[in-house]
């Protein structure tokens, strides 16, 4: 198994939760995180002044899927979010060794 963790644009996250349904993810995990990478944050304007923002707003989605899944999963965050701009994202992969459903004590393949 592999868990997805994609840092995304908020404005972005409806699109890809219609993208995730459409080939068939049956659940995700969505957090509002703040952080940097190349924009190093951006100028704005308040009452005439200027002023940084160093940790720009992003939403974490993580998913678990099947290992022949992530690569499809994968190119439909691409497709959903993508606008050619810096600021797009991040998706990382990483192997999950072992899930268990709490309420019923299934594990891997049957929990996720």
């Amino acid at each position: 198994m592999k868990k997805i963790q994609a840092i995304i644009r908020p404005f972005k996250l409806d699109e890809l939760k219609i993208a995730l349904v459409k080939v068939g993810v049956m659940g995700i995990t969505v957090s509002e995180v703040r952080g940097f990478g190349r924009q190093k944050g951006q100028t704005e304007r308040y009452r005439g002044s200027e002023y940084t923002v160093e940790l720009l707003q992003k939403i974490q989605v993580e998913i678990v899927v099947k290992d022949e899944q992530a690569d499809r999963i994968i190119a439909q965050i691409i497709a959903a979010v993508r606008t050619g701009e810096i600021g797009d994202g991040k998706i990382f992969v990483s192997p999950v060794t072992e899930v268990v459903r709490i309420r019923t004590g299934e594990k891997n393949l049957d929990a996720v």
